[in-house]
């Protein structure tokens, strides 16, 4: 991509073939909200650290698309002067228009793969909505045709996961449980739905993705593990709470339905859902590092 800047420092850590962790900007500009924003940039980036790899947040600033932003540009998301969510299809319009654009899941692994980062750590993609099976998030078109690990908690709480599980089957994505036969809910460690393949090491997670790249495969391999014990929720408080968010956007014919059931599922969960997801970040970023620094011991970043 001739428009995509690699900040130094990435770009150094990549040259090198040293362990990269790709992040989304989305979630900082306007998945969480201030100052829960901030901790969990501290906590991502200090987690890929632990492991020995460098964190990089991808986004567009004023049109130019960037893997690695500086302590100005965070500084400017973080208190969301002027920026604007992209997906993927945003992505030329945000370089045109000269904008300054958070990233989604969908746009991040667009940048990342870009840059040449093979691993990817978010908190969950997006999938098909519960009420609108034809609401289908770009995540998991990207997700088809992007060769990266990709580490998260499963599919946001809020989506159809039965439906999400299908259409990422159908699509070809390979998908491994990290220390779990069954897909974790993002808020919760257990859903009921069984995973097709389980590993319990980062090492074991780079020996698939390394099969799938001498396959050929253009799929990500795509690693769920459940939050960390101490901040998950149970299902049936979340399922209460997603329900009464979904009679709230159906009452307030709400558009852009994501962001406003996952702040309503915090409201009614009294915040613990917060706690969760910046939980649950750290521990993705962490698992990410630990990929990344194995791939970086097989020759890939």
């Amino acid at each position: 991509m001739s428009a995509l800047r690699v900040l130094l420092p990435v770009a150094d850590a990549l040259a090198w073939g040293r362990p990269v962790v790709a992040l989304e900007s989305s979630v900082l500009a306007q998945g969480l909200p201030i100052p829960a924003n901030r901790a969990a940039l501290d906590r991502m980036t200090s987690a890929a650290a632990r492991s020995g790899a460098l964190a990089a947040v991808t986004g567009v600033v004023q049109g130019v698309c960037a893997l690695g932003l500086d302590h100005e540009e965070l500084e400017r998301f973080l208190r969301r002067d002027g920026i604007r969510k992209v997906s993927a299809r945003d992505l030329p319009v945000a370089v045109a228009q000269r904008a300054d654009g958070a990233t989604t899941v969908a746009a991040s692994l667009v940048l990342a793969h870009s840059g040449g980062a093979s691993v990817f750590a978010t908190g969950g993609i997006g999938g098909i909505h519960r009420d609108a099976p034809f609401d289908e998030s770009a995540d998991l078109d990207e997700l088809a045709r992007t060769p990266m690990v990709v580490v998260c908690a499963g599919a946001k709480s809020i989506l159809d996961l039965a439906a999400t599980l299908e259409r990422l089957e159908t699509l070809g994505v390979t998908i491994v449980g990290y220390g779990t036969d069954e897909m974790p809910g993002f808020f919760t460690r257990t859903t009921g739905f069984r995973l097709p393949a389980r590993a319990d090491s980062a090492r074991a997670i780079a020996e698939i993705h390394r099969a799938a790249r001498d396959l050929g495969r253009p799929q990500a391999t795509l690693v769920v593990q459940p939050p960390p014990s101490e901040v998950a929720l149970d299902p049936e408080t979340v399922d209460r709470a997603v329900a009464q968010a979904l009679d709230e956007a159906r009452a307030g014919n709400v558009r852009g339905v994501t962001p406003f059931l996952l702040g309503a599922v915090e409201r009614a969960t009294g915040g613990r859902s917060l706690e969760a997801n910046l939980g649950l970040l750290e521990e993705n970023a962490l698992l990410a590092g630990a990929i990344a620094v194995e791939l970086a011991r097989d020759g890939q970043n």
